[in-house]
Formats: structure tokens, C-alpha cells, sequence
């Protein structure tokens, strides 16, 4: 593995952790929108990673070659709507988008799990710019050898 693919690997896991950081960001600012375009309440937003380049599991590289490395990074392999958590049942009969029993139904987004969400891909960022920073100090000390 060349210097280079540490880049890149670090590189990639930035963008990844940035964009994560981005719709945990959407999702906080939607907790209380009870209409979207379809008129439903908003749904929350999950980013989902994969390997970056990789034509095998896993596993199967570990067990197959030890010694070599296979893939480049992480990449965002998709945003999916969380329609396993169900939408929040409030009485506020005073609310405009109330039904006709007085109830409204908020989005399924839990304030406490951003905010726990936003930490963690906000130190995995902070990983992989520490990790980028080790593999740039160890290439300038390659270079000031060479000299």
C-alpha cells in the first residue's frame, strides 16, 4: 500500500463522515415538520457506508491474503428513510395539520439520537483527519531523508 492510497483512503472517509454530518444536520432541522410535499410528516434520513472498490467480502480477503490490502476507502452507499420508527402522536388540537380528533403527527426524529449520531461521525471525522495528518508528516519525513 503506497503512501497515496492512505490519502485517499483517509480522503474518502472525510467526504463519508461529512455527508453523514450533513443529513444528521437535515434531520434536526425537520424534527418538527408535520407536512412535506406529499403531506405526510417528515421521515428521518439514515446514511448508509460500503467499501469503497472492493470485489470481495470482507472475510474473504482477511482469510485469503493477510498481507494485502484490498479496497480504497468507504463510500456512502445510500440514504434510506427510517420507516421502521414510527411517526410521533401528539394531541394539539390548536395545530393546523391536527386531525379531526386534535391529533398531529410529528417526524420520527429523536433529538437525543442525532445529537449522539452527529458525535460519533463527528469523531470518526476527526479520526481520519488525525490518520490523514500522520500519513502527510510520515511523507514529509520521507522527503527530508531523500535530502
Amino acid at each position: 500500500m503506497s503512501i497515496f492510497s492512505a490519502f485517499d483512503i483517509n480522503a474518502s472517509g472525510m467526504t463519508a463522515q461529512r455527508y453523514r454530518m450533513d443529513i444528521i444536520s437535515q434531520n434536526v432541522a425537520n424534527a418538527n415538520t408535520t407536512r412535506t410535499e406529499d403531506g405526510t410528516p417528515y421521515r428521518r434520513k439514515i446514511v448508509t457506508f460500503t467499501e469503497k472498490e472492493s470485489q470481495t467480502p470482507f472475510s474473504r480477503v482477511l482469510n485469503e491474503a493477510r498481507d494485502n490490502y484490498s479496497g480504497k476507502g468507504v463510500k456512502v452507499s445510500g440514504v434510506y428513510e427510517d420507516k421502521k420508527t414510527d411517526f410521533i402522536k401528539t394531541y394539539d388540537p390548536a395545530h393546523p395539520d391536527a386531525d379531526e380528533d386534535g391529533y398531529v403527527w410529528y417526524p420520527n426524529v429523536n433529538i437525543v439520537t442525532e445529537m449522539t449520531n452527529m458525535i460519533d461521525a463527528s469523531r470518526a471525522y476527526e479520526a481520519n483527519a488525525t490518520a490523514f495528518n500522520a500519513s502527510k508528516a510520515m511523507a514529509m519525513k520521507g522527503l527530508e531523508m531523500a535530502n
